[in-house]
Order: C-alpha cells, then sequence, then structure tokens
C-alpha cells in the first residue's frame, strides 16, 4: 500500500514538475521572441505549442545525442543545438516564425533568461 502510494506521489510531481516547466518555458519564450530579430510567436497558442515542441525537441537531443541543448550546458555544441531547435520549431508550428541569425540570437538570449528564471532545477 505504501508502495502505491509512493508511486502516485512521484508521478504527481512529475505531472506538477512538467507543467511548472512548460510555463517557465514559454514564459523565457516569449521573452526571447520579444527581445530577438527576425523571431516572431503571433498569439499564445503557438507560444504554448512551441514551447512544448522546444522541450520535446530538447528532450529528444538529450536521449538520442546524449547532450543538453541549453545554450550554456555543454559550451558550442549546446549553443548550436539550442539554436537549430529553435529553427527546427517554426516548421512543427503554425505562427512560430525565425531566421537563421534569428535563431542564433534567439539561442543565447533564451539561455541567458532561462539562467535567471529557475525552472530546470526544481
Amino acid at each position: 500500500m505504501a508502495d502505491q502510494y509512493e508511486g502516485a506521489r512521484t508521478q504527481s510531481f512529475n505531472i506538477g514538475h512538467f507543467l511548472i516547466r512548460l510555463v517557465v518555458g514559454a514564459i523565457v519564450l516569449a521573452i526571447t521572441a520579444a527581445l530577438t530579430p527576425g523571431f516572431r510567436i503571433a498569439g499564445i497558442w503557438p507560444l504554448i505549442f512551441g514551447a512544448v515542441v522546444l522541450a520535446l525537441l530538447d528532450y529528444l537531443a538529450l536521449k538520442v545525442l546524449k547532450v543538453q541543448a541549453s545554450p550554456f550546458g555543454r559550451g558550442i555544441t549546446s549553443f548550436l543545438l539550442a539554436a537549430v531547435i529553435i529553427y527546427l520549431t517554426q516548421y512543427f508550428v503554425a505562427g512560430y516564425s525565425v531566421t537563421i541569425l534569428g535563431a542564433l540570437i534567439g539561442a543565447l538570449i533564451y539561455g541567458v533568461v532561462d539562467l535567471i528564471i529557475p525552472g530546470r532545477a526544481m
């Protein structure tokens, strides 16, 4: 019985953790888009879907490439991977557009804002 309780508690924590990361990711993405030339998000739904797609692509990059796609996670490799993920997201989300230069600048701004707003290490 105690094992079931622990499992349920862990599962709800993971869902809560995911929701917190999603909200923080959307806030960071909105700030990044607002500060980056060549980066446009046309509303709340593209922002939310963009945050979900970014999180999923980051997760896949970590699992497949064994590299964290945080701009400051592992140096230039992670910075470039973050820019590629920001750029690729536009192909999955309508209302989200970014240029290559915008993705590079966006990766830098995303990394700085992500350092300021907590959410990953919870």
